[in-house]
């Protein structure tokens, strides 16, 4: 039975299946008897949808600070009403995307990291994070069936934010997962991390 709730966070360039693996965690927890949860960010607030609808879904990048700071406040607006509440009932909250995103996209533009961290000070610490490793060349191949991508959704680019992911993974800031092998087996891998974790703070009985 859940004593707390827990805050883990799923990353990944575009296209690396953390979407798919962060539902799949969602139910493999709900199985072992966990009030688990999934949301993502962009959020679906109202300030999330505007960065869906006039930042990402466009020709041309907006300013990387006007970026970085709507990102921010989506933040700010996503852990107060929802993460929040959520972890005060003692569920387990797996997030689509956090804090790691802004660091590795905008970041990858040239933007001062120490800023980004600066206007994200407000941002909830999770229990955990996890970094879907999947090379670039092989989401951009990934990406070639779909009609319209977002203006991060070039090869540069995700190479540039896959640079910046490594580099927090080695810094401990992530957790490296071997997002290239087959669906079952990286949701097997994700599974059994976070089991260890939960069960190393007491969340989930051994």
């Amino acid at each position: 039975m859940t004593k707390r709730g827990a805050f883990i966070c799923i990353e990944g360039i575009d296209a690396s299946g953390k979407t798919t693996q962060a539902h799949r965690l969602v139910r493999n927890l709900r199985r072992r008897g966990l009030d688990a949860v999934y949301t993502t960010e962009p959020s679906t607030g109202e300030i999330g949808k505007l960065i869906r609808d006039h930042v990402l879904n466009r020709k041309k990048r907006v300013p990387v600070a006007v970026e970085a700071l709507l990102f921010a406040a989506d933040r700010v607006d996503h852990v107060e009403k929802e993460i929040k509440p959520a972890l005060q009932k003692g569920k387990i909250v797996i997030c689509d995307r956090y804090v790691y995103s802004t660091v590795a996209y905008q970041g990858a533009a040239d933007l001062d990291l120490n800023w980004i961290e600066q206007i994200n000070q407000f941002a909830l610490v999770p229990n955990m994070a996890l970094f879907l490793d999947v090379s670039p060349e092989v989401v951009i191949e990934r990406m070639q069936s779909k009609s319209k991508k977002s203006v991060m959704e070039t090869l540069k680019n995700q190479r540039r934010v896959c640079e910046v992911y490594l580099k927090m993974v080695k810094e401990g800031r992530l957790m490296g997962i071997d997002g290239n092998k087959p669906v079952n087996a990286v949701a097997a891998e994700i599974l059994r991390a976070v089991v260890e974790f939960l069960e190393s703070v007491h969340v989930l009985q051994s």
